[in-house]
């Protein structure tokens, strides 16, 4: 097996330039969440260039809205699913090895080309890092796991077990409609990994939990010249937001999560957050206004269910306007929508997640720090629901979700090396 490892770790790196040029095809489709089908076509055909049949197939909300894991995401009720597929491909294994799924998401975050240094959408290689919008989150994992199969192919690799290449939709937006349609539609393996950019070797095994809320806060409006005859509704907002932004601070001081700030320090005393991200109000200069809207998002790790988190938040809300004389006779209205993830936490004594630490501390030479519950992510699905165990095995990057995003090529040929390596522990091989 020794062999088998170097011969698939030396083909990996000759084939670094193939690696970069498919992260920039995939960089140049501009998959932005609801918009997912250009890269999927181009993974599918890559599939189909190895010889493997490609499910392809769109989610079905109605299937999936009875399961626990399931919410409709901003990105369903704004484009639906169709035109919106997601692609798997499995290569049966010739004994009776254990199987896995690769599985990793093609959508991405909007770009302000105006904030960038470099085209978001063209990929621009310098200095060891490929620059473009999703080249770290995760169109580089994406990259990684096809060039890992493809490697095991081309050095003629026979695995015991079926190895399934999966490739979603709208993680961006919470991810229903991408990993929990594919774990509904059957492909439920013994074990998986999703790339998303752990910072190899380090290895994710948490993530958090994440909702969003809606508050409309009522006023009466007047024309602005007998003010005082209405209640502006956009400065009533301010009493929640103080409110909310004390439950922030509040919440900060007493949850800890070490595997949040392991291998970020700086996000020590930040594993929770409480962000109002939007407030809309008034419809003219002249009148007071009768309504504001704000939105948020409450992040959290692994210790709290959502039901607690919702109730914590509502009494804050509900106590502030209770102080309040106006509110306290005209009470805002709450309302949960869009992301709606509970957090999860993986035991890293799971077999998969010691071999996958294993060889990617083998194949870097840096010791593996394991972390994570600072975003929400895939994995959870398979961790909470299906005691599926899934770790995250991604490349080394900055600026995710902001301008000159970038990811450190190295990392994903090592991403690469690392995934293939695992398929043959795992899954074993033919003798």
């Amino acid at each position: 097996m020794l062999s088998e490892h170097r011969e698939v770790r030396s083909h990996i790196e000759d084939t670094r330039d193939d690696l970069v040029d498919l992260v920039s095809e995939l960089i140049s489709q501009k998959s932005v969440t609801g918009n997912e089908k250009p890269a999927q076509e181009v993974v599918s055909s890559r599939l189909k260039s190895c010889g493997l049949d490609v499910d392809v197939w769109e989610p079905d909300a109605d299937k999936l809205k009875a399961h626990p894991g399931f919410f409709e995401t901003s990105s369903y009720l704004k484009d639906g699913y169709e035109n919106r597929p997601n692609v798997a491909a499995t290569k049966e294994g010739d004994g009776d090895g254990r199987s896995l799924t690769f599985s990793g998401h093609v959508d991405v975050v909007p770009a302000d080309a105006n904030e960038w240094s470099y085209d978001p959408w063209t990929a621009t290689v310098e200095d060891g890092r490929l620059y473009g919008r999703g080249s770290n989150d995760m169109l580089g994992g994406v990259a990684s796991i096809l060039i890992a199969f493809e490697a095991l192919e081309d050095v003629g690799i026979e695995l015991a077990g079926d190895l399934t290449l999966q490739t979603t939709i709208e993680e961006e937006a919470g991810g229903p409609g991408g990993v929990l349609s594919a774990l509904e539609r059957g492909y439920q393996p013994d074990a998986a990994i999703i790339t998303e950019p752990s910072g190899l070797p380090n290895i994710g095994m948490a993530s958090a939990g994440v909702m969003y809320f809606r508050i409309s806060v009522p006023g009466k409006s007047s024309h602005a010249a007998r003010g005082y005859e209405g209640v502006n509704a956009i400065g009533k907002t301010a009493t929640i937001y103080q409110a909310l932004d004390e439950l922030d601070r509040e919440r900060k001081s007493r949850i800890s999560y070490e595997p949040a700030y392991r291998t970020d320090p700086k996000l020590d005393g930040h594993e929770t957050n409480l962000n109002v991200g939007t407030i809309e109000g008034g419809d003219w200069p002249s009148t007071v206004p009768s309504e504001a809207i704000l939105e948020g998002r409450i992040g959290w790790p692994p210790g709290e269910t959502r039901e607690e988190v919702r109730a914590e938040v509502e009494a804050t809300v509900r106590e502030a306007s209770e102080n309040d004389e106006w509110l306290s006779e005209n009470p805002p209205a709450f309302d949960w929508f869009g992301w709606n993830a509970a957090p999860h936490e993986l035991d890293t004594d799971e077999e998969i997640v010691q071999l996958a630490r294993e060889n990617a501390e083998l194949i870097t030479g840096r010791k593996t720090t394991f972390g994570g519950g600072s975003g929400g992510n895939d994995e959870r699905f398979y961790n909470r629901y299906y005691d599926i165990p899934c770790p995250s095995v991604g490349p080394r990057g900055e600026n995710i979700h902001g301008a000159d995003e970038y990811v450190d090529i190295d990392s994903l040929v090592e991403t690469a090396q690392t995934l293939a390596l695992t398929a043959i522990d795992w899954c074993g091989t033919v003798e």
